[in-house]
């Protein structure tokens, strides 16, 4: 199954998916958003990664930055913070470039390492990307974070492809329904960003179309 390009999601989903459907639905299909520290600087961190010229040669390695990456086998697009291409003999062939290269995505993070795998489902999304868009294999990519200021190496595995699928499919099946799960309450909701528009008390128990109905028996009341 392929997805057509206008029923693409955003890939920078997956991260918000990972950590909680709720978030996701909120943001993605409701269309709502606030800011709060982290997520500033998570965009002061990005703007840094995306700095400077977008693409650029280092010896052996082109830097491309900003990069436009999507999947029809995902049904998702996005951009990638920083795309490496490092010369070898057993890579992939590219348009005005001699040589062959191994292609090596690096996704900048604030923060340091999570508990969930949020962050490597998201980097192993941005491989299946280019693997599609390139025809090439891709093995490993790199997560740097902000507060240890260096890279951690990520394992593209058949079992991380196999949750970035499983992921990209439920999104869809939501966004096509339109349908925002009901809350599940965790110390995690203390971070988010939109606290203040999931409302995880008082949304705890009430599903709205109850709170709905409720309004109108006491109305008619």
């Amino acid at each position: 199954m392929e997805y057509r390009e206008e029923d693409f999601l955003m890939l920078s989903g997956i991260q918000h998916f990972t950590f909680c459907r709720r978030q996701w639905a909120l943001i993605y299909i409701e269309q709502q958003w606030e800011e709060n520290l982290r997520t500033v600087e998570g965009h002061i961190m990005h703007e840094n990664a995306h700095g400077g010229k977008l693409c650029e040669k280092r010896g052996d390695t082109v830097i491309s930055r900003s990069m436009s990456v999507f999947s029809r086998r995902l049904g998702i697009s996005g951009i990638c913070d920083v795309v490496e291409f490092h010369k070898t003999d057993g890579g992939v062939k590219l348009h005005g470039l001699a040589g062959k290269y191994d292609v090596v995505p690096v996704e900048y993070k604030r923060g340091s390492p999570k508990e969930n795998d949020a962050d490597v489902l998201q980097l192993a999304a941005q491989a299946m990307c280019l693997e599609e868009m390139l025809a090439c294999d891709i093995h490993k990519g790199y997560l740097y974070y902000g507060e240890q200021k260096k890279r951690t190496v990520v394992d593209i595995s058949d079992t991380v492809r196999e949750k970035v699928k499983l992921c990209c499919m439920q999104m869809h099946q939501l966004y096509e329904r339109c349908h925002t799960p009901k809350v599940k309450i965790s110390k995690a909701c203390n971070a988010c960003s939109i606290k203040n528009l999931c409302l995880p008390k008082l949304c705890k128990d009430k599903s709205a179309k109850q709170y709905i109905n409720d309004t109108i028996k006491g109305d008619a009341e």
